[in-house]
C-alpha cells in the first residue's frame, strides 16, 4: 500500500524580501498550490513544511521571514527547517516519514529548479516514489554567462530531466487522480 505526503518546499515569506522576487507567476502558483494542499488534506495526505534557513538576510529566523507565505492558511501536520538544498540533510524529515511508513513524496513549494528538484532526486535515490507537480512550485528567472533563462524554461528543463528518473511529473488534477 502506498503512503503519501505532500511536501511544501520553501514557500515562505523570505522570498518576497529577495531582489529577483517577481510577481508576474505567483497568482497561478497560489491556485494550484491551494487546489493540491486542499485535495491532499481531503484525502488525508499529510502536508509538511519546509522552510529555508541561512545565517544571515531575508531567510534568517531573525528576520521574521521564516514564515508561510500569507495565502497559505492549512495547518501542517510538521515543519521542519532546512540549512540547504535538499529537505533531507539533517531535518528529521526521512525519520518522520518512515515512522509512518510513508513511501510516496508528492513535491510543490518554490525554487522548481532548486530546493524542490534537490529534494525529488535525493528522496528518489533514498527510494521514496516522487510525484513532481511543477504546476503549484513558484521559480524566477535566472542568468549566467549572458544568457538569460525565463521561469518556463526553467520548468521545463527541470521536467525533463526528473520525468521518468526521479519522479512522475503531474499537474494538480494528475496527482490528485493518482492519489483516489
Amino acid at each position: 500500500m502506498t503512503r503519501s505526503a505532500l511536501l511544501n518546499i520553501d514557500t515562505q515569506c523570505s522570498f518576497m524580501h529577495c531582489d529577483f522576487w517577481q510577481q508576474q507567476d505567483v497568482p497561478a502558483f497560489q491556485q494550484e498550490m491551494l487546489r493540491l494542499i486542499d485535495g491532499c488534506q481531503a484525502r488525508g495526505v499529510p502536508v509538511v513544511d519546509i522552510f529555508h534557513v541561512s545565517q544571515a538576510g531575508p531567510f534568517s529566523l531573525a528576520s521574521g521571514h521564516v514564515r508561510a507565505m500569507p495565502f497559505l492558511h492549512h495547518q501542517p501536520a510538521v515543519s521542519f527547517y532546512k540549512h540547504v538544498h535538499n529537505a533531507f540533510t539533517d531535518t528529521g524529515l526521512d525519520h518522520w516519514l518512515r515512522v509512518r511508513d510513508i513511501n510516496h513524496l508528492i513535491i510543490c513549494g518554490t525554487r522548481t529548479e532548486q530546493c524542490c528538484e534537490t529534494t525529488a532526486r535525493i528522496a528518489s535515490d533514498m527510494g521514496y516514489r516522487v510525484t513532481f507537480v511543477s504546476a503549484a512550485m513558484l521559480t524566477f528567472p535566472m542568468r549566467w554567462q549572458g544568457v538569460t533563462l525565463d521561469s518556463a524554461t526553467l520548468r521545463h528543463r527541470t521536467e525533463t530531466v526528473l520525468n521518468g528518473r526521479f519522479a512522475t511529473v503531474m499537474d494538480v488534477d494528475g496527482c490528485l487522480a493518482a492519489l483516489d
